[in-house]
């Protein structure tokens, strides 16, 4: 597995729904990659921040900005 393939299975790595084979490919590129590993502790704190964010303290014109910068945004 390279870098981008583990950047692309993070999310379903955090939720669990990995194949096991997919999921022993990513642990084990995990082992040996430092940056990923980093990338990794990356997410995990963003999202701990993130999911305690209720839905309505996002003002409204930041969540349209947002919602079209990333409904541009390149697919994979």
């Amino acid at each position: 597995m390279n870098c981008d393939e583990f950047v692309e299975l993070v999310t379903a790595y955090l939720e669990g729904t990995l194949a096991p084979e997919t999921e022993q490919r990513f642990v084990g590129h995990l082992a040996e990659c430092d940056g990923c590993d980093r990338y990794l502790e990356q997410i995990r704190v963003t999202v701990a921040a993130l999911g305690r964010l209720p839905e309505q303290g996002l003002d409204p014109d930041a969540r349209d900005r947002l919602l079209a910068a990333f409904r541009d945004w390149p697919a994979g």
